[in-house]
């Protein structure tokens, strides 16, 4: 098992924390996602280590941006 913490801009609120979770929750092989709004954190757990990209791809499409580590 994995898990990734990735740092992501412009959440919120709850709704913010809920639509993020639901775009990543569609990534193939995703285990459980935890969103903590006030740090701006999302925590990933996978089967196995997921590409970046595609992380970053189901946090645009919830309309959010990943920043760079």
């Amino acid at each position: 098992m994995a898990e990734e913490v990735y740092r992501v801009t412009g959440m919120t609120c709850g709704h913010c924390a809920q639509h993020v979770t639901s775009e990543v929750q569609k990534l193939p092989g995703v285990t459980g996602v935890d969103v903590d709004v006030e740090r701006g954190r999302v925590t990933v757990r996978s089967d196995a280590g997921l590409p970046t990209a595609d992380v970053r791809a189901a946090v645009e499409n919830a309309g959010y941006d990943m920043v760079d580590a």
